[in-house]
């Protein structure tokens, strides 16, 4: 499969489609779809029940299109999500990791930010951060983003593990409380330590670099092709 991202006057969309092998991803007519699409993508802002009904360039609909592609590659092809930032009130960043071509790869993001600064006093940092979240995987920007439910579960995992080791009791708790906000400086994006220096967590990295302005960090996707399939 392939991530494909477009962009125009700072409104971004992302596509993740999906083959069977990685043969088909490579394949010239699937690589053009997907491009096309990607572009339908940004039309649509995203929609993705918008995007299958949309028209391409052969005036049929992107859904009958598929149907076509798929009986003469003679794979199954999904086109999985679609995500869409548009411009109002943010500069907004890209990033593809493992490039076929120029916005077209196995690993894409997309990045938001809000800043009174000019958006060339943030375009280095906004793609240091776009990498950083391709790097990183994190789940959200900040703990209040994390779902309640993952941190009730990971709280679980790390009881159990530490009573399977043999531990006190009475540590159990303070032990678990220890990992799990670790495992929550792992997955939010400002808590987690910056790849360029390990010493720096991402939040210190934007505070040093708003001066006396505002930088804030609004909202990110991260498609990786076929995770969570």
């Amino acid at each position: 499969g392939l991530v494909c991202i477009f962009e125009k006057e700072n409104n971004f969309s992302m596509i993740e489609i999906n083959s069977e092998t990685d043969f088909v991803a490579k394949n010239k007519e699937f690589l053009n779809f997907a491009e096309e699409i990607s572009e339908l993508s940004l039309k649509n802002s995203g929609v993705l029940k918008n995007i299958l009904s949309a028209n391409m360039k052969n005036n049929k609909t992107v859904e009958n299109s598929l149907v076509d592609l798929i009986s003469k590659i003679g794979e199954k092809i999904n086109l999985r999500r679609a995500a869409f930032i548009d411009s109002k009130d943010t500069f907004n960043f890209s990033y593809t990791h493992s490039s076929l071509k120029k916005n077209v790869g196995k690993l894409g993001v997309l990045l938001s930010i809000e800043s009174n600064k000019q958006k060339n006093d943030v375009e280095e940092l906004g793609k240091q951060i776009a990498m950083q979240i391709a790097a990183t995987a994190p789940q959200a920007i900040d703990k209040d983003g994390l779902d309640e439910s993952i941190l009730k579960k990971e709280k679980e995992i790390i009881t159990e593990e530490l009573k399977n080791s043999g531990k006190d009791s009475k540590i159990i708790d303070k032990i678990a409380i220890g990992k799990l906000n670790k495992f929550i400086n792992d997955n939010t994006l400002l808590n987690q330590e910056w790849i360029m220096e390990p010493k720096k967590k991402v939040k210190d990295v934007i505070k040093s670099a708003e001066g006396k302005d505002k930088i804030k960090i609004k909202r990110f996707f991260r498609y990786k092709v076929g995770e969570g399939i």
